[in-house]
């Protein structure tokens, strides 16, 4: 009994040390990004501010090493984000804010089924956009070395918004790392793409007018086909050079024609031959992730489209879930 008592007493000294010793460092790190905020005008009256009461959050650290993404096998993240329950909710949803939704469809040429999806998807159709205070979020991201680069400048973009009065820093409550609103749009998405859809000179993206044209806005911009799939899930031979395979979402590879490809798929019938001339890639999404998983199961091929997914999320099973979520509204609305 008293050995356990003393391995207890360690273990809570340990992670007292370690927290004050993230502690220090995060203040240091503080004052060294108001250099660096200063040197991209951000004045001292909007960092201090703004940032005076960020905190470290270790809980940040620990979600961003343990993604769904990074674990997951294909079956089961799809399976979860694509279920029954979840398309009776989005087709609620649908009939509630149909005038706007179809209105939107309309003017951005993007599918509404798309679009529930992605919302769906992102916040359960905004009743979980997240509670975490975004602008610390942001900010242990930066302090942390595994990502430093890229949510620095998030910071910086979510600092400028601010400033300029586009947003109001004391509603910035979203995900883990640091996403905001029904869509859950980063800080350079956010200054790239958010529109004011409904002209009252303020852009609220908890809010369903804002928050869909927005989304709208992105994905049109980002060049959406709305006649052409996003992947077709396929039988591949054994055949295949394995240099043709795709197992990170980091950068789709070995693009060629779908017509070429077709002679390593032995399901290739199921694909219309109408998109023979479209160029995709062969992703096998388990393969760096699941253990022991089969180079070859489950395997897709890929458009264009779901490249423009995969910008909103760099994840292979996250454009897989959406395109999945979207086929199956097209069946119900």
């Amino acid at each position: 009994m008293k050995l356990i008592k003393y391995v207890f007493i360690i273990l809570i000294s340990y992670f007292n040390i370690a927290y004050s010793d993230n502690y220090i460092e995060f203040q240091e790190w503080k004052k060294n990004f108001k250099i660096i905020a200063l040197q991209n005008n951000i004045s001292e009256e909007t960092f201090d501010t703004v940032l005076a009461n960020i905190k470290f959050l270790p809980n940040v650290i620990k979600y961003d090493r343990y993604q769904p993404e990074f674990y997951e096998d294909t079956k089961t993240y799809i399976s979860k984000r694509t279920s029954t329950k979840k398309i009776s909710k989005g087709s609620e949803y649908y009939k509630k804010n149909l005038e706007l939704i179809n209105t939107i469809e309309k003017k951005y040429n993007i599918e509404k089924e798309l679009l529930l999806s992605l919302m769906g998807i992102e916040t359960n159709f905004g009743t979980y956009v997240g509670k975490m205070d975004i602008l610390s979020s942001l900010a242990t991201l930066s302090f942390d070395k595994r990502r430093s680069e890229f949510f620095s400048n998030e910071l910086l973009i979510l600092l400028r918004l601010i400033e300029k009065g586009q947003i109001d820093y004391k509603t910035l409550y979203g995900s883990w790392a640091g996403a905001f609103g029904f869509f859950q749009f980063m800080p350079s998405t956010m200054k790239n793409y958010a529109i004011d859809y409904d002209n009252n000179n303020y852009i609220d993206l908890k809010n369903n007018k804002d928050a869909y044209a927005s989304a709208a806005n992105y994905l049109s911009k980002m060049g959406w086909k709305k006649q052409q799939p996003c992947f077709y899930k396929i039988d591949l031979s054994n055949k295949i050079p394995r240099s043709y395979l795709n197992f990170s979402a980091k950068k789709i590879h070995n693009k060629k024609k779908l017509r070429y490809f077709k002679k390593y798929i032995n399901n290739a019938n199921v694909i219309d031959k109408k998109f023979d001339n479209l160029t995709v890639a062969i992703i096998t999404p388990d393969k760096d992730i699941i253990p022991d998983a089969e180079s070859l199961h489950p395997a897709y091929v890929v458009f264009e489209n779901y490249e423009i997914i995969l910008k909103w999320n760099r994840s292979l099973r996250f454009s897989l879930a959406v395109c999945t979520l979207k086929n199956k509204f097209s069946n119900e609305l």
